[in-house]
């Protein structure tokens, strides 16, 4: 077992965990920001940069602090490491930076973004965001394509955080998503226009962090903030079949898959669940999902509400003449 500290909190984890898991098991502000790390995934990590912190001290033989940031998803924990995420101003200023350096060619199309409202990028633009880039050349345009039946690919938008590449590659046999060119021409793509249409290809949308990959089948049609995400099973001979519905009235518009308190699933769902069970027969509603107030898809979604009397409202604030 080793020790650390993060934040002035310490922790106990086994020998082997990263920063970042240790900081997941503290929770809360003290856990650092990932865009690329998934830890289903095998390979994930280290692409982004946003999970940059501060060692103070390396370890307990070695009080000397590590002369950069480090990317907390990469590195193992010593024991008696002393580790600055949100205490550290070089930490909050390298975050503004990395920010911004992702910001560089993504579009502002968050009004028209089906991925608006539970986009990581659009939560840390909100946090650590500046005002004016520093930057005047042209961002980078590529047309939209689709890559399967039921997902479209907006290149623009995409930061290269890998995980749909590994999800493509790690969840089938056919590795047919990956990255094309080098340098800042690189571009996620199918070889020669490939379609994907393996039976989880659909989790590729849930993994990516931004809008890069939307639903086809969900596109424009609602805001994410107007829609109740209910916990809802079936039975499924591909899957779990375990999801999240997210509805309006008794209508469903989407199907995800259940996500946990860092956004990342908690089970892959087959395409079936996903794009082809939209009707409310086809599920067992288990109740609404517990959301983070934080969140904009919290706003009017009371997941236990008592609502008074429309009739006589002040009646009921009124002592009976027993009590008088």
């Amino acid at each position: 077992m080793a020790k650390i500290t993060i934040d002035n909190i310490t922790i106990d984890v086994p020998d082997g965990t990263t920063i970042l898991q240790a900081a997941r098991k503290i929770g809360g502000k003290v856990v650092p920001p990932a865009m690329c790390y998934y830890s289903k995934l095998k390979g994930s990590g280290g692409k982004c940069r946003t999970c940059l912190v501060k060692v103070a001290q390396s370890c307990t033989k070695d009080p000397r602090p590590m002369p950069k940031l480090v990317a907390s998803c990469s590195t193992p924990v010593q024991d008696g490491m002393v580790v600055q995420n949100l205490t550290s101003p070089e930490v909050i200023d390298a975050r503004k930076g990395i920010v911004e350096f992702l910001l560089l060619n993504h579009p502002l199309d968050c009004p028209v973004c089906d991925q608006a409202g539970e986009c990581d990028l659009q939560d840390l633009s909100f946090g650590f965001g500046m005002e004016e880039t520093a930057t005047v050349e042209e961002r980078r345009e590529f047309p939209m394509t689709d890559i399967g039946e039921y997902i479209k690919l907006h290149i623009n938008r995409c930061i290269l955080c890998y995980r749909c590449v590994y999800t493509a590659s790690q969840l089938t046999d056919q590795r047919l998503l990956g990255v094309l060119y080098r340098g800042d021409v690189s571009e996620i793509g199918t070889f020669i226009k490939n379609s994907i249409a393996n039976d989880f290809s659909g989790n590729m949308i849930d993994v990516c962090p931004v809008g890069a990959l939307t639903d086809k089948t969900f596109r424009f049609k609602s805001r994410v903030w107007f829609l109740k995400p209910m916990n809802a099973h079936r039975e499924c001979a591909r899957c779990s079949g375990k999801v999240a519905a997210w509805m309006s009235g008794n209508e469903i518009y989407r199907i995800t898959g259940r996500k946990d308190e860092f956004g990342e699933l908690e089970e892959f769902i087959c395409n079936e669940c996903r794009f082809e069970k939209k009707d409310l027969y086809d599920w067992i509603i288990e109740g609404p999902r517990h959301i983070k107030k934080k969140s904009v898809i919290s706003a009017n979604h009371y997941e236990k509400m008592e609502k008074p009397s429309v009739i006589s409202p002040i009646e009921e604030k009124m002592l009976p003449p027993d009590q008088l």
